[in-house]
């Protein structure tokens, strides 16, 4: 197994991530032993779509097609050879603006985690997916295979969580995605979200697809884009804080808008 970086009292360590290993820190439990991934089974159901043979092939090949098929047949291209590649420009982007401990949610196979360490930033991805979380492991990143919707490491004390890679759709629901990562980051944290490049807000069950009649089972799904992803985020609390395009990907920050002050009638 290659050799991981795990989150210890602030400062990045080496090691492999292993339940128990770090103590009054970040990562508290992890999902990589002795180069298997353990999968915590209570939301893996939920996302079997990502165990599929599809996706897991795609993974382990480093490359496509694969795509999400909607209902109506209509297809999103999903970018493999640029998930299991190193992270590029536009990614920089999104790494320049990191601030304390960064939390990938969705990590996928793991580029932007593995970037993270080798800048010596204490970082956590974490995704459905054991292929992922493995590939990510084997990149150098540290990763646990576990749900955001599941307990985490380190809740309420992440410096900035990331929303890749279309990941603001996970579980088909925006509002209630930025609302669990509000309770993840610290309460001066920073998200950083990539949006839809097109001016979209749909909510739609998918299954991941090869193109060529093998599919994984459905599952919940969103696409917005930059209005729709602002919309939702004050909604739940969220304030925009930058907005920046990179080759042709669309990204937004947000910070946690701060509560106000209670007048003396309500103390």
């Amino acid at each position: 197994m290659s050799t991981a970086e795990t989150v210890r009292d602030g400062s990045v360590h080496e090691g492999p991530v292993r339940e128990g290993s770090v103590r009054d820190g970040l990562v508290r439990d992890g999902s990589v032993r002795d180069g298997s991934v353990r999968e915590r089974a209570p939301a893996r159901r939920a996302a079997a779509a990502w165990h599929a043979d599809p996706y897991v092939r795609a993974l382990h090949a480093g490359r496509g097609p694969l795509f999400l098929r909607r209902a109506d047949g209509w297809m999103l291209p999903l970018d493999v050879e640029r998930w299991c590649a190193d992270a590029d420009s536009a990614d920089r982007t999104v790494l320049r603006r990191c601030q304390g401990p960064a939390l990938d949610i969705g990590c996928g196979p793991g580029r932007l985690v593995a970037a993270l360490a080798l800048r010596g930033r204490p970082c956590l991805g974490i995704d459905v997916s054991q292929a992922a979380v493995a590939r990510t492991v084997r990149a150098g990143g540290p990763a646990l295979c576990r749900s955001v919707f599941e307990p985490l490491p380190g809740e309420g004390r992440w410096g900035t969580a990331l929303l890749i890679d279309g990941n603001i759709g996970i579980g088909g629901d925006p509002q209630a995605l930025l609302a669990r990562v509000a309770q993840l980051i610290a309460p001066d944290g920073l998200l950083l979200v990539e949006a839809a490049a097109a001016d979209v807000d749909e909510r739609v069950r998918v299954r991941v697809d090869d193109g060529r009649g093998d599919m994984g089972t459905a599952f919940p799904w969103a696409r917005v884009g930059v209005p729709a992803l602002l919309h939702h985020a004050r909604a739940v609390g969220w304030n925009p804080v930058e907005q920046w395009t990179a080759r042709d990907r669309s990204f937004v920050s947000l910070r946690r808008t701060p509560p106000l002050p209670r007048s003396p009638t309500e103390r």
